[in-house]
């Protein structure tokens, strides 16, 4: 990696062992890579509102750090990981990019993980739920920051059966972070003496979850998981109102569910589902300011997701200043030094195996009667202290945990 040196003034002295020539920029910039999906069903949880609040995060730097100029650039990898390996390494070896931010679908994640760890380029991941990524495919320079699919079983699977529903049935996405969403979720229902009825797997983007649906229904599960995300979600929430599902007493659990999923449901067809969250706008005055500025540049509130882009961008950036330098592996280690603090997590914590300890949020979604303005949508039941919430990192399958 470049290494920023400060003496009167900054210079940029290029180590040119440590990349290839090919990735050597000849102007002092630090660029990081916000990749996600900009035209599909995550779009609206990360796209371009991630990109916005890496912005914000520079700008609180005045886009300058250690005396390097700060940009941010952005990709669409479509929700495919080949696309989403091919533009992680052309923007390493050509386009000077030396961090890669949020990258929602965990099949992409790993893919990118896999690309920064040989590359050594930080890896900053706010979008993908995958344990692997601070657990077996762990890297020295990964970051798995908002939240992952241990917390969701965690939080929302253990208030559905502290309330008595203990047969469960999951409509899974099937791909990688479906898959690992479902995992997760059974250990932590059986963990507890619950049962599993059964699953079924749906391809990522499915229009008609009907035959899914029926499945669920007729397998006298006592909650049905939702172990996807996104439109995914929305659609499956919609289409098990038109069954009736909740009012034949099953219960329907969005084990990944956002506000801008809310949003979109509108609060008639969400209230009532209980959700784990690592954010919400109106916790206190410090997320209400932060969320102000956000909606007033976005249009909207931010996702958990894209609350979590901007915490660890502005870390990687404190980071660097502290460490007075870019290069990948003291910057790595002054991260993980250093305490989180910022709207998102207060005294967060990095693991050695990269997972940011941090509160999570058990939350309900209010009834239209009681929402008093545009986005009230949450009433928080307890908060979930961090070592609660996530994986012992002994427990994880990382290499890096001694």
């Amino acid at each position: 990696m470049r290494t920023l040196l400060l003496a009167g003034t900054a210079l940029l002295t290029l180590v040119g062992t440590a990349i290839p020539a090919a990735a050597q920029v000849s102007d002092n910039v630090i660029r990081i890579g916000v990749m996600n999906d900009r035209s599909g069903i995550y779009a609206d949880l990360a796209g371009e509102g991630s990109a916005i609040a890496a912005r914000m995060a520079a700008e609180e730097f005045g886009n300058k750090v250690a005396g390097a100029a700060v940009e941010i650039v952005v990709a669409d990898h479509q929700n495919k990981a080949d696309i989403a390996a091919s533009k992680a390494r052309e923007w390493v070896d050509t386009g000077g990019v030396d961090v890669i931010a949020d990258v929602p679908n965990s099949a992409a994640a790993l893919a990118v993980q896999g690309i920064t760890k040989d590359k050594k380029r930080i890896f900053l991941m706010s979008g993908p739920g995958a344990t692997a990524l601070s657990g077996a495919q762990c890297s020295p320079y990964g970051f798995h920051w908002t939240y992952d699919n241990y917390a969701m079983a965690a939080g929302t699977g253990r208030a559905l059966y502290e309330q008595g529903k203990k047969k469960w049935f999951f409509v899974t996405a099937d791909y990688a972070f479906g898959q690992s969403l479902e995992e997760e979720t059974t250990k932590m229902v059986k963990s507890l003496g619950g049962t599993i009825a059964g699953a079924v797997r749906h391809p990522l983007g499915t229009a008609d979850f009907s035959s899914f649906l029926l499945q669920a229904q007729g397998s006298g599960a006592d909650v049905i998981g939702l172990a996807n995300a996104g439109g995914d979600t929305i659609n499956a929430v919609k289409q098990a109102a038109e069954f009736g599902i909740t009012q034949s007493g099953q219960s329907l659990a969005g084990l990944l569910l956002f506000i801008s999923d809310v949003n979109a449901l509108g609060l008639q067809s969400a209230q009532g589902l209980m959700l784990t969250t690592g954010f919400y706008w109106d916790m206190d005055d410090q997320t209400r300011e932060w969320s102000k500025k956000f909606e007033a540049k976005a249009g909207k509130k931010p996702t958990m997701v894209q609350a979590g882009v901007y915490s660890a961008v502005k870390h990687y950036l404190k980071s660097v200043e502290a460490a007075k330098t870019d290069e990948a592996d003291k910057v790595s280690a002054k991260m993980r030094e250093m305490p989180v603090e910022d709207m998102f997590a207060k005294k967060g914590k990095i693991a050695a195996n990269g997972r940011m300890f941090h509160d999570m949020y058990l939350v309900q979604v209010k009834t239209p009667a009681e929402s008093k303005a545009p986005w009230d949508y949450y009433k928080v039941v307890k908060t979930i202290p961090a070592e609660t919430a996530f994986l012992d990192p002994k427990q994880s399958g990382c290499a890096l945990v001694k």
